[in-house]
Formats: structure tokens, C-alpha cells, sequence
């Protein structure tokens, strides 16, 4: 079948509309797709919106269903949001109460029924929430039929805010009246200004100081309580700060009461309000200021006074202060550039003049050193320096930062606790090497100290004494080796009144093996007691023998001198017949002598006469060395005494062809004397002297008194005697000179008148011999 042209032009044009038609549509459709997911994307942005709005939107119909966000359902405390507004109570303690329902629903009817808008604030029971609610009647194209759109804002941080800022206020306002409370009581003067300087306010205290009558009266009149200084008054340095925008502080003296005071004044701008002011009484600050300095000075004075070196650093570890000693130990000169100066600078500079230790690492050492100034304890050190000094060096850290180091030069304190300990082992060394026992007690009567002998001494045992045992332990042990152990209580008396009473008692006791033992308590005078134990056994037994020995000899004495005396009785006798018939015969009773015989009796009489005087001289002499001569004293002055001796000596003198010089005048005193023995002694002197002097010589008898003791000097210049000489006539032997006796009577005699003899002789030249008596 043949179709036409004309049929297919149609189902050609046919074909075209449809294609049109379908892209027509297609476009169309497209233009509606993009605007459906504009309008999701724009419900979607609204949604968000509202979800992070501060407020959240809830549409109440008419018969009471809600629609509205989850979020609300949280603010509330519900786990989602109900359908009704009945079933905002969720109860428990979640959503709504009762009451704040009750008044919601009244408000949204109302709303619903007048259109009229509403406002109520609502705190969910439970929780810290605000909310603010805002009710209006919904617009039909948002839900139509009369519901209610209610927002609900949580203003809970702006009612905290609030509440902060309303306590802030309070505690502001309380504060300001408590500053003015103060300012009004404090004891010093306080005042402010107002831009322009004038007063505007003065507390009680201003007024007083300058005894105004009232704070007003004080402002209205201007009266200033501080003087003009230097041209400027008190308003004007304030007008200064508050142009300065700076704080001027100063000190002025001022009228307080009537009394000139030293005060601090402040003036302190307040921004644009004006300046604040005031003074303090710093007068006893003042007053203290100096008494502080007069004591600083007065205690750097007396710290120049020490042997110990003192040294103050400040809080800036800058020397403050060093005495004398100090600078003389470091080596610091005295003048003011050691003022201020570094510790550590200190340290370095001592170290060059070789007053520090040798160290390996020395700025590590100083290092350690400048942490003194932290440290929580004292610090004490050696130092010993190069030198041979040891210091001993303390460093005391200050409440201000600062430090005070002291250093003491020990070099000699160790020099003599050397020696000291030295000594001590001398001492333990001498002790023990004594041969007495020794013991010291201390006064509480404990064993302190004793030697190697003691134990030994007293038959005890060494290790019994090494607990330091008391006395009546050692006694107790003593009392057992005793012959007669109750004598051992005298023992301990000794130690007592040694260590307690002060006083130097002894005594002796006998051990149980025989021995003797003598103790003596010794007080110290450190306080302790000594006890010195000896064993006197041999010496007991020697002194036993020595006192037989005596007896004997005083035995034998007395018959010497029973027998001396006898034998003088005898010799008398026949002396006395032998002279009397000489004297007979020379006076011619038995007829007239010839020349021959009276020579022959005259020599007979003169050997008579010396013979007695032997007599009587070894009579004497056996008398004095017995303790038997008497004396029969008498007050006598001692120039005519010895006058007469000199005298009685004339013709012997002038027969010799030698001459006698008496020097002595009344000043040479009185003596106390027997006449007839101290006579003898003398003339037995001069006859020694006329004996040895040769013709032609000179013998001189010189009187004094030197320190109130008579001196009788009588001196030749005969031939004199050799040392040896010289103890033979002491001792009485006879020598050339045939001195005998004469020499240990005169001795003798002197003596026993409480006088003493001395004779120097030198060969060639002389002899003095020298009688001293009281």
C-alpha cells in the first residue's frame, strides 16, 4: 500500500509536537524538581534555624495538640514532646507543675478565643532552667483554624548574669559603705579633692589633727592640714599629681594637735574623679629610726671590740658591715671601697691574698658558697690556709636575704688544745710512772681519773675500776683486803672531805698481807678530790729503826754531855787548887820568889786562866748544842755594849802592835740579849781576829742596823783562810792559828739568840766575820 506524501508530512508534524511536547515537559518538570529541592533545602535551613534559635516555637490547636521541636521536650525534662498540652505534666519531677500547666493552658485559651497576646516566665520543677514564654494567636498560613503560637525563651545565663550583677551590686554598695566606715574610723588623716584641688571630703581624723569643728566646716573654710613647702601649697602639689597623672609622696613636718609631727603624705589621682590624700604620723618611726641607728652604731662599735671577725652582707649580697677583726683577718683595708662590695668579689679577692682553703675547682667552690644566702641552717667550716692559719668560719643566713659571717682565728686555740693534749698524755704518762697510788673523785664521789699503781696499791682488780665505780663500791672492795676492815670507813671520810668539805685530811692503814699504806685527801680546784696513796711499809720500817737509832743517839748525847759536864766539874776543881796556891806563891806567903819562880807562877796563873776559859767555852758549847744554856735577856743599846767588849781587849790589842777602829753611833738601835753570852761571842770573834792579824794591822768593828736588824762586823786584814781553812775553824778543829773552839761557841751563842753567824775570809786579804740578831 502506497502511502501519501501527505500522510507522512502529518505523522512528520505529528512526531515533531510530540518531541516538543515531551521536552517541553521535561523542562518543565526540571524547573519544578529544582524548586521542590529549593523549597526542601530552604525548610531544611529553616529547621536548623529554629532548632539553634535562642527560642523554640510551639503551635497549640484548638483542641489542644501541639506540635513543636524535641528540643523543647529536653528544656522540660521530658524524654519527647507529648501530643496534648494536658500531657505537658509529665510527672516525677519532669515538665511542668500542676500550677505553671494550669496558667499555660488559661493563657493559650485566652490567646485562642481574644487574640490577645501573653507573657509568664516558667522554671521546670528539678531544674536550673528560666524560661520565658510569648504567646500569640497563630496566623493562618501558619496554622490555620485559631491555634496559638507560643515561643519559649530560655533566659536562664542572662537571669544568672542578672543575679550575679545584682549581688555584685549589693556586695559594691556594702563595700563602699564599709570603705567609707573605715576611712571615717582610721587614725590617720585622709581627704579628697576634686579635679580643681579644693577639698571635698575629709574623714574625722583630719579634722581633729587640725581641731576643727566639723568635716563641712573644715571643707566650706578650706583648712589644709599640711604647711606650705618651698613656696607650694598643699592643693598646689596636688594639683601636680593629678596633672602628672603620678602619685607624690613626701615627709614634712606639720602642727598635730597642737605638736610639731613628722608625717608622710600621699597624694594619689584618681583618673578624672579628682586625687585622694594622706599623712601618717611617723614621728615614733622617726624616733625609732634613730634609735636604731644610734644602737647600730653603738653594736658596730662594740663589735670592733671582739677578737672574732664579724662581716654583715645586705639582701643584695653586698658587704653592709665588717669590724676590725674581719678586715684584718681577709686582709680588707679600712677605707670605704670595701663598702658595698660583691660576695662572691669578696670571695675571690681573699682567695688572692691566701684567706681561703686551696681548691681544685675554686668557682665551683664559691658557687657553694654564695648559696649560704638560701640555706636553712647555719653553716660552720674549717678554713685552713696556706699559711698555717685555721679559721673557723660561720655563716648565719638573715631574714632579708642577707648574711652575717663570722670568722674566728683558731691557729692558736688549736696550738694549745694540741698541747693541751699533749699534757694530758704527759700527765696519763707521769701518772702512771709514780710511784704513788693517785685517784681523783669527782664531787657526786664517782671514780674520774687514776693511775696504774692504784688498783695494784689496794690489792684490787683493774677492770673493777673501769665502769668509773662510786666510792663506797671502791671502799666496799678496799674494806675486804684490810687487816681491819671497819678502818675502811676512814677512807671514805678523806674522800669526802676532800670533794665536798674542801679540806686536806689523811691517814694510815694496814692491808691484811702487813704492808702500810698512807692515803691523803687533796681538794682540786677544779672541784674534784685527790686521794694520794703511798706504801710507807719500808719506810715505816726505816723510820722505826731511825727512831731506835735516835734514842740511842739522844742517849749518848745526854751521857756526852752528862760527861762534858762532869768532866768540866773535875777540870774546875783542880784548876781552882792549882791557881789559888799559884797566887799564894806569888804573894810571897810560902817566903820571896826569885825572879825565875816568879816567872815560873805567872805563867803557871796564865795557863791557869785559859784553861778555864776552855773549860767554860766546851761547858758552854755542850749546853747550846743541848738546847740547855741558859739566857738571861735584857733590853741593852748595842754602841756602849760593844764599847765595853772592845775594851776589855785594850792590852791584848796594844800588845799585838795593831789598832782597832769602832764605827757606830746611837742609831745603830737596841738589842735584846743576854749580856754575858752575846759579850763572849764577840770577844771570842775579836780574839780570832786579834789572833790572826800581824803587827802593824788593823782590825775594824762596824755597828748598823740595815732593815731593823742590829749588825755587828768585825774584819781584819791578816793572813785569811783558804775554803778548806775556813771549815775546820767552822767545824772546830784547831788550826795554825789555834782558833779552837772559838768559832762554833760564837756560832752557837749567836744562835741562841735567834741571830745568825757568817764569816767570808779570802787567803791574803782578811777575814769579816758577821753577826745579825734581831
Amino acid at each position: 500500500m502506497e502511502i501519501s506524501q501527505t500522510a507522512l508530512i502529518l505523522v512528520g508534524l505529528l512526531m515533531a509536537a510530540w518531541t516538543v511536547g515531551a521536552a517541553w515537559m521535561m523542562i518543565r518538570a526540571g524547573t519544578k524538581m529544582r524548586k521542590a529541592e529549593g523549597s526542601r533545602k530552604a525548610a531544611r535551613r529553616m529547621a536548623r534555624m529554629i532548632d539553634e534559635a535562642p527560642a523554640i516555637p510551639l503551635i497549640v490547636r484548638t483542641d489542644g495538640r501541639i506540635e513543636g521541636s524535641d528540643r523543647l521536650a529536653a528544656w522540660l525534662g521530658l524524654e519527647r514532646l507529648p501530643q496534648y498540652l494536658s500531657e505537658l505534666d509529665g510527672g516525677a519531677g519532669k515538665g511542668l507543675s500542676a500550677g505553671q500547666l494550669k496558667e499555660l493552658t488559661d493563657h493559650v485559651q485566652q490567646a485562642q478565643k481574644t487574640a490577645a497576646p501573653f507573657r509568664m516566665a516558667l522554671t521546670p520543677p528539678g531544674s536550673q532552667r528560666s524560661l520565658a514564654v510569648r504567646g500569640v494567636l497563630a496566623d493562618p498560613q501558619v496554622s490555620p483554624g485559631g491555634a496559638a503560637l507560643v515561643w519559649i525563651f530560655d533566659f536562664s545565663e542572662s537571669e544568672s548574669e542578672l543575679s550575679r550583677l545584682r549581688e555584685e551590686a549589693a556586695r559594691a554598695k556594702g563595700d563602699f559603705g564599709a570603705l567609707v566606715g573605715i576611712i571615717e574610723a582610721a587614725p590617720m588623716p585622709m581627704w579628697f579633692r576634686g579635679p580643681d584641688a579644693k577639698l571635698q571630703l575629709v574623714n574625722r581624723a583630719y579634722v581633729e589633727a587640725i581641731s576643727g569643728q566639723s568635716a563641712e566646716a573644715v571643707v566650706e573654710q578650706a583648712q589644709e592640714l599640711i604647711e606650705s613647702v618651698d613656696g607650694l601649697t598643699a592643693a598646689q602639689i596636688a594639683q601636680q599629681a593629678y596633672d602628672k597623672k603620678l602619685p607624690i609622696e613626701r615627709i614634712v613636718a606639720t602642727t598635730i594637735k597642737g605638736e610639731r609631727r613628722s608625717m608622710r603624705v600621699s597624694d594619689l589621682p584618681l583618673g578624672r574623679e579628682g586625687i585622694a590624700g594622706y599623712a601618717v604620723d611617723i614621728e615614733e618611726m622617726e624616733e625609732q629610726g634613730r634609735q636604731f641607728r644610734a644602737y647600730r652604731d653603738a653594736q658596730r662599735s662594740m663589735l670592733d671590740q671582739l677578737s672574732i671577725g664579724v662581716g654583715q652582707f645586705d639582701g643584695e649580697r653586698k658587704l653592709a658591715f665588717a669590724n676590725q677583726p674581719f678586715r684584718r683577718i681577709f686582709g680588707l683595708n679600712s677605707g670605704v671601697g670595701t663598702q658595698g662590695m660583691p660576695f662572691d668579689r669578696f670571695l675571690t679577692n681573699a682567695r688572692e691574698r691566701g684567706k681561703t682553703p686551696e681548691v681544685r675547682d675554686f668557682p665551683e667552690w664559691r658557687k657553694e658558697h654564695e648559696a649560704w644566702f638560701a640555706a636553712d641552717a647555719t653553716q660552720d667550716e674549717p678554713w685552713p690556709l696556706s699559711d698555717g692559719t685555721h679559721l673557723r668560719v660561720i655563716a648565719q643566713p638573715m631574714p632579708d636575704g642577707g648574711l652575717v659571717m663570722i670568722a674566728e682565728d683558731r691557729t692558736e686555740q688549736l696550738a694549745l688544745s694540741a698541747t693541751r693534749d699533749t699534757l694530758l698524755r704527759t700527765r696519763t704518762a707521769t701518772f702512771d710512772s709514780l710511784f704513788e697510788a693517785l685517784a681523783v673523785f669527782a664531787p657526786d664521789g664517782h671514780l674520774q681519773l687514776w693511775n696504774r699503781s692504784f688498783a695494784g696499791t689496794w690489792g684490787l682488780d683493774a677492770e673493777q675500776l673501769e665502769g668509773h665505780p662510786a666510792a663506797p663500791d671502791i671502799i666496799e672492795a678496799i674494806a675486804l683486803n684490810l687487816d681491819k676492815p671497819k678502818q675502811a670507813k676512814a677512807i671514805g671520810e678523806v674522800i669526802r672531805a676532800a670533794t665536798l668539805d674542801r679540806k686536806e685530811t689523811g691517814g694510815r692503814i694496814t692491808l691484811s698481807d702487813g704492808r702500810t699504806l698512807e692515803f691523803a685527801g687533796v681538794p682540786l680546784p677544779d672541784g674534784n678530790g685527790l686521794l694520794t696513796v703511798l706504801d710507807i711499809t719500808d719506810s715505816q720500817n726505816a723510820e722505826d729503826a731511825l727512831r731506835e737509832r735516835a734514842k740511842a743517839l739522844e742517849a749518848a748525847d745526854e751521857v756526852k754531855t752528862r760527861f762534858l759536864s762532869n768532866m768540866s766539874y773535875e777540870f774546875r776543881t783542880p784548876l781552882t787548887s792549882i791557881g789559888g796556891f799559884a797566887e799564894l806563891l806569888q804573894a810571897g806567903v810560902a817566903g820571896d820568889l826569885s825572879e825565875q819562880g816568879q816567872e815560873y807562877v805567872t805563867a803557871i796563873l796564865e795557863s791557869v786562866a785559859r784553861l778555864t776559859d776552855q773549860v767554860e767555852n766546851v761547858l758552854d758549847l755542850s749546853q747550846s748544842e743541848a738546847g740547855l744554856l741558859p739566857l738571861n735577856k735584857k733590853r741593852m743599846d748595842m754602841l756602849p755594849f760593844v764599847t765595853d767588849v772592845v775594851r776589855t781587849r785594850e792590852q791584848q790589842i796594844g800588845d799585838a802592835g795593831i789598832s782597832l777602829d769602832l764605827r757606830g753611833s746611837k742609831a745603830s738601835g737596841k738589842v735584846e740579849a743576854d749580856e754575858r753570852q752575846l759579850g763572849k761571842a764577840i770577844g771570842l770573834l775579836l780574839d780570832n781576829a786579834i789572833a790572826a792579824t800581824p803587827k802593824g794591822g788593823k782590825i775594824l768593828v762596824d755597828l748598823s742596823k740595815p732593815k731593823g736588824i742590829a749588825q755587828i762586823v768585825i774584819s781584819d786584814n791578816g793572813a785569811g783562810m783558804t775554803r778548806q781553812e775556813l771549815k775546820k775553824v767552822l767545824e772546830g778543829e784547831i788550826d795554825a792559828k789555834k782558833q779552837g773552839l772559838g768559832v762554833p761557841l760564837a756560832r752557837q751563842l749567836v744562835e741562841s739568840h735567834g741571830g745568825t753567824l757568817h764569816i767570808e775570809s779570802v787567803k791574803g786579804q782578811g777575814t769579816a766575820a758577821i753577826i745579825r740578831i734581831p
